[in-house]
């Protein structure tokens, strides 16, 4: 009995486990307001702005000056990242087994786009951030402790209030050393760490200096050395992504059935100046 399969439910399955697992991909952390419809690896999104618009003074009885032709600050964000799987399932293998493989096969297809696409997010959003807006560098990483952690976050929090990044809605993401030495300190466990009643966002761990603090293991990092935590808002990266392609076939020489995916995504820092950094060292 061949595989009874079935695209446009597979395909918002994987949708959906790709979205659960993502920390920088998740909507609080990017914006997807662009996706759209994408056809093909290396299509382009232009996302329109107008830049900023002059402000006068006004005398009484006195003409204006000429209206002024505005500019256009667009700016193109290309989807040209593609990443694909390919995986067979045998009819004795399949026979044999009690459990869903396909089903399982799936889920862990989801979970190795997810790695990619949080990578590639992670090392987008890192490499965007202003030299202005880093504190520590990767000749000279900072070297937090228990005592100081919470205050590096402030310091980022400061940052971003300079150039007016809103309030609500920050975020910082941080590996997971990091999130140990902010239980180690009184301030973030007495009242930074979520309680039991609040509904966690993916990877969120708690609530410090004014960012919902992410915990990842996709954070940029230098051979376990100059981690790049990054905070901002999502208002700063857009993100865009689609299961392009999604089938089922019979392989000629083989007997059983197998499944290959095509997953499409780009992003682009559109507000750099909404993002901040701290390179750090454990």
């Amino acid at each position: 009995m061949s595989l009874q399969f079935i695209p446009t439910v597979w395909a918002a399955r994987l949708l959906t486990s790709l979205d659960k697992e993502l920390v920088y991909g998740q909507n609080s952390v990017c914006n997807r307001h662009y996706e759209g419809e994408i056809r093909k690896a290396g299509n382009t999104v232009k996302i329109a702005s107008v830049g900023d618009v002059a402000i006068d003074d006004y005398t009484r009885n006195t003409d204006i000056s000429d209206p002024e032709i505005l500019t256009d600050a667009s700016q193109n964000l290309s989807i040209d990242q593609a990443k694909y799987f390919n995986f067979f399932v045998d009819s004795v293998d399949r026979a044999q087994q009690n459990v869903n493989v396909l089903d399982e096969a799936m889920r862990r297809a989801a979970w190795g786009l997810r790695d990619h696409a949080d990578t590639f997010l992670a090392e987008t959003m890192a490499a965007a951030v202003l030299s202005g807006n880093k504190i520590g560098s990767d000749a000279s990483p900072i070297e937090p402790t228990s005592d100081d952690a919470y205050e590096h976050l402030v310091d980022l929090s400061v940052l971003l209030d300079e150039a007016n990044v809103p309030l609500e809605g920050r975020f910082v993401i941080v590996p997971a050393w990091f999130h140990g030495l902010l239980l180690k300190d009184g301030r973030f466990v007495n009242s930074g760490t979520l309680r039991s009643d609040v509904a966690l966002a993916n990877g969120q761990v708690g609530e410090a200096a004014g960012f919902r603090i992410l915990k990842s293991n996709s954070v940029p990092n230098n051979a376990g050395e100059a981690y790049k935590i990054v905070a901002g808002h999502a208002i700063a990266t857009a993100y865009v992504e689609q299961v392009l392609d999604l089938q089922t076939y019979k392989p000629e020489k083989r007997f059983g059935d197998a499944v290959k995916g095509l997953h499409v995504y780009g992003a682009k820092v559109v507000r750099p100046t909404s993002l901040a950094m701290l390179i750090a060292d454990k």
